[in-house]
């Protein structure tokens, strides 16, 4: 398992050129179920790493492009009424895909960004009275640019909860962005990207997640971290137990990653900014941006809880 994880990894890198964290956070996000939302400036490369996510597995995969006059049906799907047969026949909209790219999810309006609530949360859509189930592995992958940008709407807390992460990809090294110069990685690279996974290995590997030890100390440390949070003087609103939830299942999948059956402290303070930054709420009079103020919500209760190894 963890070769074909190893792989995995390389074929994205061979594209996507940055961060090489950004790539494990994604697939971190693929192999414990969860969704992924990339926030940072135009140009970073962004779109490119989500598309080598879908491009490296043998899948059915959609983009959709968002902006302000798109609609939820854009999203989810019509019933079109069809003459012939003097019936309506739902077309499927861009969601019915296995690994779902939402380009700039904050240029569209609020409502046609929770057309994807109940598709992240549940795995299925509400159409015309049907529950329609997704077909698995589901993963969304939306990017985004920060809200200072124009034309941009902030997602709402319920939107952002659903995302097991949010990162942010940051500027190649030097090196890497001559590379970037020279291959030219979203012309001929990415579009050369060939699957090196079926979609039943990810769902196997999936899995395998599950299976991951979490010893009930480390299920208490987690438990310790939330309400550390839940108690700092800066915070508004503390990690939810569905952020919980969310931390215990990246800790086993950066596991089962690292080649390991079992999760250790680190598998939980690495991921703990990127999986709970965007769910705790600090104060309107904490003088630090928001994500600054999160983030260092998280650090001081790491420091105020002992790790139990």
């Amino acid at each position: 398992m963890h070769d074909a994880i190893e792989r995995l990894r390389r074929n994205i890198g061979t594209v996507f050129l940055g961060n090489p964290g950004a790539i494990d956070a994604a697939i971190c996000c693929l192999l414990a179920r969860g969704h992924l939302l990339i926030e940072d400036v135009p140009g970073v490369g962004k779109t490119i790493l989500a598309s080598a996510i879908a491009r490296s597995v043998e899948c059915s995969f959609s983009r959709i492009q968002l902006t302000p006059d798109m609609m939820p049906t854009d999203v989810l799907g019509v019933s079109i009424y069809e003459k012939d047969s003097g019936q309506f026949v739902f077309k499927p909209g861009a969601i019915f895909a296995n690994i779902v790219l939402a380009d700039e999810i904050n240029r569209t309006t609020p409502r046609t960004q929770t057309a994807l609530l109940e598709a992240m949360n549940e795995g299925s859509v509400s159409v015309d009275g049907r529950v329609l189930t997704l077909d698995q592995p589901f993963m969304v992958i939306a990017t985004q640019n920060p809200y200072e940008f124009e034309g941009t709407y902030l997602l709402p807390e319920n939107q952002l909860d659903r995302f097991l992460m949010r990162i942010d990809v940051g500027y190649p090294s030097p090196a890497d962005e001559a590379r970037v110069i020279e291959l030219r990685p979203a012309s001929t690279p990415l579009h050369d990207l060939r699957p090196i996974m079926h979609k039943e290995d990810v769902i196997r590997l999936q899995q395998a997640v599950d299976a991951v030890r979490l010893d009930r100390t480390l299920v208490d440390y987690i438990v310790s971290l939330a309400n550390a949070t839940r108690r700092h003087e800066a915070a508004q609103v503390g990690l939810s137990p569905r952020g919980s939830l969310a931390l215990a299942q990246a800790a086993r999948a950066a596991a089962l990653i690292d080649g390991r059956d079992y999760v250790i402290p680190e598998d939980i303070t690495s991921n703990i900014i990127r999986v709970c930054a965007h769910r705790v709420i600090p104060r309107a009079a904490v003088a630090e941006t928001e994500g600054n103020a999160s983030r260092r919500i998280l650090e001081d209760s790491i420091r105020a809880v002992a790790s139990p190894l």
